[in-house]
C-alpha cells in the first residue's frame, strides 16, 4: 500500500482497437541514416510487391550532389553494369549510379505480438501489423555486370576461333522416354528448394505508387488508424436500463428457463433482442426486415433509445434509399457464401444488389429485365434482390415498397449528404464494373417532384419524333436568320445589326442551353436520392431566378459561399500542384465531410462553379493528350495545375506543364534536357527531384503527371 501511494495514477487513457487497416499495414524498417534525413525527403523512384511471397523492391534516388558521392567510382559501376552504349534498357540513363534498390525480407513471421499504436486527443488507438519487413540493398546490378562480362569474353573467343573450321562430324543419339513420375517423387519434388524457388520467381510484380508523408491520401489513410467506433456507438451495450441492469445482475434461474416454450433458431423475441447491444438490435431488426422507415425503428427499439446513437449505428449496416432505410448487401451476403440459386459468389450477389438499391435512388421504378442485363446473372437472383425492397405491378414493373420518406430528409440533412457521398462512390464503381455511359444514365429536372412516369415504347417513339420536330424548326429559323444578316452585312459592311432572339421560343431554348451547362456536381444530390432534392435542397429551394441555390452565380466572389470555396481550392493547390477534377471533386466531398452541419458549403456546389474559382485561383487547364483507348473518365481527364505559386520552382513547373499539355507521358532524360534548355545548364538534380514529385508520378519507367496514369 505504501509503494502505491508514493506511486500515484497520474491519467487514464482508453485504448481501442482499430480493425480497417488489420489485414493491410506493414512495417518497413529502412537502413539507418542521419537523423538529420527521413526518407520520406528522397525520391522513391518506383515500387512493386510480390503478395503473396510479402517481396517489396523500392527504388530510391542518390545525391550525387553531395560531397561525400564518389563520381569516378559511380561512373565505373554504370561502365560496368551498361556498358558504353547507353539505351532504353540501361539501368542508369545518366550514366552515372544515381540510383539504389533496396529488397525486403521478413524479420520475423509471427506479427500477432504486434501493432502500430496512434495517440489522439486522450485516447490510444492500435491496430495489428499483418507485417514487419526489413529493407536492404540490393546489389543485382553487380550480376548484370557480371553478365556483361562474360558476354564480352564469349564474344572475345569466338572471334579468335577460325572461321574455316570444318563441321564437326554427324554423332548418334539415343531418344529415352522418361518413366511415369511417382506420386512420392513428385511430392519430393514440389518441396524441393529449386521448385520454391522457381514458383517464387513466377508470381508476377505489381507495381505501386508511392505517396509521400505530405501528401493528402497518405493522410486520409491515416484516419484508418483511428477506431471507427470510438465515438460511443461501439460503447451504446455499457449503457443499460435500471430493468436490464438487474436481469444481468439477477438472470433467471434454470427451472424458468426450461418452462419457457422453445421458439424457432431463427426467431428472437422483442424481449430477447433487447438484452442484446444497440448495435446488435439495429443489425438484426435490418436483416429481418430488410426496408424500414426510421420512425418504425425508433418505435421498434423503445422510447429510452437515444435516436443520435441510432442514427449512427444504422449508418453502419444499411443505406438510405428515398428516404427510408434499407439494409446493407454484404449483411445479407456475408463474406465466402453464395447464391442458393446459381452458386455466384456473395462479391457478385453484393454488386448486383447495390446495382438494384441504387437504380432506386434514381427512380420509383426499376424493370427486372434491364437489372438482369447489366448485372449478368440469373432470374432467380434478380427476383430475390428486387422482393426484399419492391412490389411488382403488372405491365410496369418493380416500385420501391415504402413511400418517399420527406420528413427524415428535412430533419437530417447532415446524413443525407453523408450517404449520397456513399452513393457517389458506390456509383463510380458500378459504371467501372458494368461498363455503364454516364450520358446514359437518368437525369431529373430539378422541379421534378413527384415519380417518374413509365412511357411505353410508342409513347417514346412519338415523344422524340417530336422533339426532332421542334428542332428541326428552330434550326429553319436559325438558318434563315443568320441568311438574312449576311445579306445585310454585304450590302451595308459598316453597319452591324444587333442580333435578338427571333421568338420567345428561341428566348425559352437558350435559357435551357443555359440550364444544361449548369450542370451539378457528383457531391449534389439532385438525381441520387430521389428527383424532390437538388445538391442537398428540396427542390422548392433548390430552383429560383438568377441564383444557384439561393447564391449569387459563381462570378460573385463576395459571398460566403464563394469564399470559402475559394480558401478550399487555394489551400489544397498550394499542398497538390496538380489534380484532375475528380480528384479535386473527391477532397471536397472529405472536406465536407469534416465540416460542422449547417455549413454554408452544404448548400451545393456545381461542377461549373469549382472550375471557374480553379481558374480564378492562379490554376490553368492542362490539356493532356490522352490517349483514344483511355479508361479515364471526363473528369479524370480535366487536369487542373497551379501555374504561379510564388517560390523559387514556378518556372521549371510551368516548362514541365507545357511538356505534359503535347505528351501523355514522358522519359526523364526528355524532360532533363527540356528544363536545361529552358531554365540554364545552372538546374541542379535537386530541383529536377522536386518539380517531378510536385507534379508526376513515375510508372513503369515513364513520367506522368498525377492522376493521369491508368494502370
Amino acid at each position: 500500500m505504501a509503494n502505491e501511494e508514493d506511486d500515484p495514477v497520474v491519467q487514464e487513457i482508453d485504448v481501442y482497437l482499430a480493425k480497417s487497416l488489420a489485414e493491410k499495414l506493414y512495417l518497413f524498417q529502412y537502413p539507418v541514416r542521419p537523423a538529420s534525413m527521413t526518407y520520406d525527403d528522397i525520391p522513391h523512384l518506383s515500387a512493386k510487391i510480390k503478395p503473396k511471397q510479402q517481396k517489396v523492391e523500392l527504388e530510391m534516388a542518390i545525391d550525387t550532389l553531395n560531397p561525400n558521392y564518389c563520381h569516378s567510382k559511380g561512373e565505373q559501376i554504370a561502365l560496368n553494369v551498361d556498358g558504353a552504349c547507353a539505351d532504353e534498357s540501361s539501368t542508369y540513363s545518366s550514366k552515372l549510379m544515381d540510383k539504389q534498390t533496396f529488397c525486403s525480407s521478413q524479420s520475423t513471421s509471427n506479427t500477432a505480438r504486434y501493432a502500430a499504436a496512434l495517440y489522439r486527443q486522450g485516447e490510444l488507438h492500435l491496430t495489428p501489423l499483418h507485417g514487419i519487413l526489413q529493407l536492404r540493398p540490393s546489389f543485382s546490378y553487380l550480376d548484370k555486370a557480371d553478365a556483361k562480362h562474360r558476354e564480352r569474353e564469349a564474344a572475345n573467343e569466338a572471334g579468335d576461333s577460325s572461321q574455316d573450321e570444318a563441321e564437326e562430324d554427324v554423332k548418334q543419339i539415343t531418344v529415352r522416354f522418361s518413366r511415369p513420375e511417382s506420386e512420392q517423387a513428385r511430392q519430393r519434388r514440389v518441396q524441393s528448394y529449386e521448385f520454391l524457388q522457381k514458383k517464387h520467381a513466377e508470381e508476377p510484380w505489381v507495381h505501386l505508387h508511392y505517396y509521400g508523408l505530405r501528401d493528402s491520401r497518405s493522410e486520409h489513410e491515416r484516419q484508418y488508424l483511428l477506431c471507427q467506433g470510438s465515438s460511443g456507438v461501439e460503447n451504446t451495450e455499457l449503457v443499460k436500463s435500471p430493468s436490464e441492469y438487474l436481469m444481468m445482475l439477477m438472470p433467471p434461474s434454470p427451472e424458468e428457463e426450461k418452462d419457457k416454450p422453445v421458439a424457432p433458431s431463427n426467431v428472437l423475441s422483442m424481449a430477447q433482442l433487447r438484452t442484446l447491444p444497440l448495435a446488435d438490435q439495429i443489425k438484426i431488426l435490418m436483416k429481418n426486415v430488410k426496408v424500414m422507415p426510421f420512425a418504425n425503428l425508433m418505435s421498434l427499439l423503445g422510447p429510452s433509445i437515444d435516436s443520435v446513437a441510432v442514427l449512427r449505428g444504422i449508418q453502419k449496416v444499411a443505406m438510405l434509399v428515398q428516404g427510408n432505410w434499407v439494409v446493407k448487401s454484404d449483411i445479407l451476403y456475408p463474406k465466402d457464401s453464395s447464391s442458393p440459386h446459381s452458386g455466384v459468389p456473395a462479391e457478385v450477389l453484393c454488386r448486383g444488389r447495390d446495382f438494384v438499391m441504387w437504380k432506386f435512388t434514381q427512380s420509383r421504378w426499376v424493370v427486372r429485365k434491364e437489372v438482369a442485363a447489366v448485372t449478368k446473372l440469373c432470374t432467380e437472383d434478380v427476383k430475390d434482390f428486387l422482393e426484399h425492397m419492391a412490389v411488382v405491378r403488372i405491365n410496369k414493373g418493380w416500385e420501391f415498397i415504402l413511400p418517399y420518406d420527406g420528413e427524415f430528409i428535412r430533419k437530417h440533412p447532415d446524413v443525407v449528404q453523408r450517404q449520397h457521398m456513399l452513393w457517389t462512390g458506390i456509383q463510380a464503381k458500378l459504371e467501372k464494373v458494368y461498363n455503364l455511359v454516364k450520358e446514359s444514365l437518368p437525369k431529373k429536372p430539378d422541379g421534378q417532384s413527384g415519380p417518374a412516369a413509365l412511357l411505353s415504347g410508342d409513347q417514346r417513339v412519338q415523344v422524340a419524333k417530336s422533339k426532332a420536330q421542334q428542332n428541326h424548326a428552330l434550326l429553319e429559323r436559325e438558318l434563315q436568320r443568320r441568311k438574312e444578316q449576311m445579306q445585310a452585312s454585304s450590302v451595308l459592311p459598316g453597319v452591324r445589326i444587333k442580333e435578338e432572339p427571333m421568338s420567345e421560343e428561341g428566348e425559352e431554348e437558350e435559357d435551357r442551353d443555359a440550364e444544361e451547362d449548369e450542370e451539378p456536381m457528383d457531391t449534389s444530390l439532385g438525381g441520387s436520392l430521389h428527383n424532390r432534392l437538388a445538391n442537398g435542397l428540396p427542390s422548392g429551394r433548390a430552383t429560383g431566378g438568377d441564383s444557384f441555390n439561393g447564391h449569387p452565380p459563381p462570378g460573385c466572389a463576395s459571398t460566403p459561399v464563394a469564399r470559402e470555396l475559394r480558401a478550399f481550392v487555394e489551400a489544397t493547390f498550394q499542398r497538390q500542384f496538380v489534380l484532375t477534377l475528380s480528384e479535386l471533386k473527391r477532397l471536397f466531398n472529405l472536406h465536407l465531410a469534416s465540416l460542422p452541419p449547417g455549413h454554408t458549403l452544404f448548400s451545393g456546389i456545381s461542377d461549373r462553379m469549382l472550375q471557374d474559382t480553379v481558374l480564378a485561383a492562379g490554376c490553368k487547364q492542362i490539356l493532356v493528350p490522352f490517349p483514344p483507348q483511355t479508361a479515364a473518365s471526363p473528369d479524370e481527364q480535366k487536369v487542373f495545375a497551379l501555374w504561379e505559386s510564388g517560390d523559387m520552382s514556378d518556372q521549371h513547373r510551368q516548362v514541365l506543364l507545357e511538356i505534359f499539355s503535347k505528351n501523355y507521358r514522358v522519359r526523364r532524360n526528355m524532360i532533363q534536357s527540356r528544363l536545361t534548355q529552358e531554365c540554364g545548364e545552372d538546374l541542379s538534380k535537386q530541383e529536377v527531384d522536386k518539380v517531378l514529385k510536385d507534379c508526376c508520378v513515375s510508372y513503369g519507367g515513364m513520367w506522368y503527371l498525377k492522376g493521369t496514369v491508368q494502370s
